[in-house]
């Protein structure tokens, strides 16, 4: 009878842990496809990244490369006056007609770079700014009002939409 007993509690005792492998084995498929679904989702993520990269890199690339097309189309005309001029002036002995038509093309070819922000630097009398200027001597003030102020320009300096991206050669006052 303890035999029989002792059989039947090894039974259940076997039963209970094949239960718990089978059970086991049901988990371990439901984390095997959850793990799969996980990977699956980070391949795809990383190739979305992957192209995006790659996306915004050419659009960089292309950006750089064409940026300066707007300008070039602008200036265009301008190199066009200038062909027109030279051709015409081999022809011109007025030295009052050549001048107007520099004048002409200095205009519209100033007028375009404005247009795309280009502005020139007032700097004569005013205070020495080591941001926007760039001293190249100094000399002595002609008036006292005039000390650490620009008294001359060498070379205009110039700022594209509020950024100096050449700043202006001056004669300083001491």
């Amino acid at each position: 009878m303890k035999s029989k007993k002792k059989n039947k509690q090894k039974e259940d005792v076997e039963k209970k842990i094949n239960e718990e492998i089978s059970l086991d084995n049901t988990e371990k498929s439901a984390i095997k496809e959850i793990n799969i679904d996980f990977k699956d989702k980070y391949i795809r993520l990383y190739s979305e990244f992957e192209n995006y990269r790659k996306r915004t890199a050419k659009e960089k690339i292309d950006i750089i490369t064409n940026s300066s097309e707007k300008v070039l189309k602008e200036i265009l005309p301008v190199l066009d006056d200038f062909e027109r001029a030279i051709s015409n002036n081999k022809n011109v002995n007025e030295a009052s007609a050549i001048k107007e038509g520099i004048e002409l093309i200095h205009n519209k070819f100033y007028k375009i770079l404005t247009n795309q922000g280009l502005t020139p630097m007032k700097s004569i009398e005013k205070d020495f700014d080591p941001d926007i200027h760039e001293a190249i001597t100094k000399i002595p003030a002609p008036k006292d009002k005039m000390k650490g102020k620009v008294i001359d320009v060498i070379e205009k300096g110039y700022t594209l939409n509020e950024k100096v991206i050449r700043f202006a050669k001056v004669v300083v006052g001491e």
